[in-house]
């Protein structure tokens, strides 16, 4: 899932929390749902980061050997 998806679930999932009454039930599968979502999404900007910090330095490396 791509991390632009998982922030559009999140906010819905967010959303009606804030909008619907929810039994103590529902509202503990919404967060928990919510709590999914929050880590995927972490992970997708993990990957990112990984990602950046590689091209990073191989740019560095690449301009340190001219």
């Amino acid at each position: 899932m791509e991390l632009e998806e998982i922030m559009e679930k999140l906010e819905d999932t967010v959303g009606s929390m804030e909008n619907e009454k929810l039994s103590l039930e529902e509202a503990y599968g919404k967060f928990s749902e919510g709590m999914k979502l929050v880590k995927m999404g972490n992970e997708a900007i993990d990957k990112v980061e990984k990602k950046i910090d590689i091209i990073m330095k191989k740019e560095i490396g690449e301009q340190t050997d001219e």
